[in-house]
């Protein structure tokens, strides 16, 4: 994730590398106890998870959790994890690489498809490369054998800015972010799908309304967007087309950009507010700094993001149309409120142990997904709920 998402040592020397080398190394603040605005308790869900990097709610009310390795879990009622698809045979999980992200066709509940983004491993002369496959699932497992290529990402050249999330808009279309593979000028081209917001049919074809359609070649044809760093996470709004991404910067800001048709937010030209008309603007950004091996108490690496627009408001009402977003080393959550362009709460929810994702029920609750470190069955997933003050 690069001072994107630290999860693995060996960038944790770089300068803010990656989100991946900060969880390994447990660097920035010691974990305080966690604090919740008053009127909100937590809860935890499950455990034992192995390097998860994405969870996602099934239209049925599932949870599912992507893990690195290449694991699919579903988190069963009684806490318990039950394996929907292990593909950790073929997927590449070094660096920030692996199974990056899952999410669920609209039409889930008729065809039964669920969609992974995930590194495949080099296999003869074929290189590492990020691919986004389909897989049909038979209750709480993957039907053997029904993986569909759908679409292939380009030929990487670093084990790092992999961005990789997945999601679907009320358009049908399927959006795809992308890191710039530690190659910034990457994101300014489009002769390559690197740093990216990427948009294509749930088939794999190429929407012909995308903005370079006419200008780009072959695949590029699917960019969207660009001048991202390494979008790790970004949201849609339940029931439109408005899209958030969060985009960890390198040397003083994170950023959430909202989604919009030929954009381009501006990296590596500039980093957090800007004011050339060329460039997006951020609609949020909030500094982070280093210092030696320490972070400032501000934030270091935003992660998850989530709209609050559930089917049960179980929240104040205050909270709907609110995007909830997380900071990696720093362990808290805040609320951005699009209605007045503020973000508020900065102490929604503090001492909070390395978040990588956040989540929201269809019955009002908010998850969030902590991955302290990457030993094995470290990792868990929490629910804060309103119970009145």
């Amino acid at each position: 994730m690069g001072r994107g998402i630290l999860l693995f040592p060996v960038m944790a020397l770089a300068v803010l590398a990656s989100v991946v080398a900060l969880l390994a190394l447990a660097i920035g603040p010691a974990q305080a106890a966690v604090n919740l605005l008053p009127g909100f308790t937590k809860s935890r869900v499950a455990s034992d998870l192995t390097k998860p990097m994405d969870m996602e709610f099934a239209p049925d009310g599932r949870l599912f959790v992507a893990e690195q390795d290449g694991m699919v879990r579903i988190v069963q009622p009684n806490g318990t994890l039950a394996t929907f698809l292990d593909i950790s045979a073929k997927v590449d999980a070094s660096g920030e690489r692996g199974l990056q992200s899952l999410t669920f066709d609209p039409n889930f509940a008729t065809n039964h498809y669920v969609y992974l983004e995930y590194t495949m491993e080099a296999t003869g002369t074929t290189p590492v490369h990020n691919r986004i496959v389909r897989v049909t699932a038979n209750g709480d497992v993957a039907v053997a054998g029904s993986e569909e290529l759908i679409f292939r990402l380009n030929n990487q050249s670093s084990a790092y800015h992999m961005g990789g999330a997945i999601d679907f808009g009320k358009d049908g279309k399927l959006y795809i972010s992308t890191g710039d593979n530690e190659t910034s000028n990457n994101a300014q081209k489009r002769t390559n799908l690197f740093g990216k917001m990427l948009r294509i049919n749930k088939n794999g074809t190429i929407p012909s309304s995308n903005p370079f359609y006419a200008t780009a070649s072959g695949k590029n044809r699917a960019i969207w967007a660009l001048g991202l760093r390494n979008p790790f996470k970004f949201a849609v709004k339940p029931g439109t087309n408005t899209l958030f991404i969060n985009d960890p910067g390198e040397h003083r800001w994170e950023e959430i950009n909202r989604g919009k048709s030929g954009a381009n937010y501006g990296w590596p030209v500039y980093e957090g507010p800007e004011t050339d008309p060329k460039y997006t603007p951020p609609i949020v950004q909030y500094r982070h700094y280093r210092v030696g091996r320490k972070y400032n108490k501000t934030g270091c690496a935003i992660t998850g993001g989530t709209f609050y627009n559930p089917t049960t408001v179980q929240f104040p009402s205050g909270y709907v149309g609110d995007y909830f977003f997380a900071d990696l080393c720093n362990g808290w959550i805040r609320r951005y409120r699009p209605a007045t362009d503020k973000v508020t709460d900065r102490a929604f929810a503090r001492g909070l142990n390395h978040v990588v994702d956040l989540e929201v029920s269809k019955g009002g609750g908010l998850y969030y997904l902590s991955r302290p470190n990457s030993s094995p069955g470290s990792s868990s997933v929490s629910k804060i709920r309103y119970i009145g003050n």
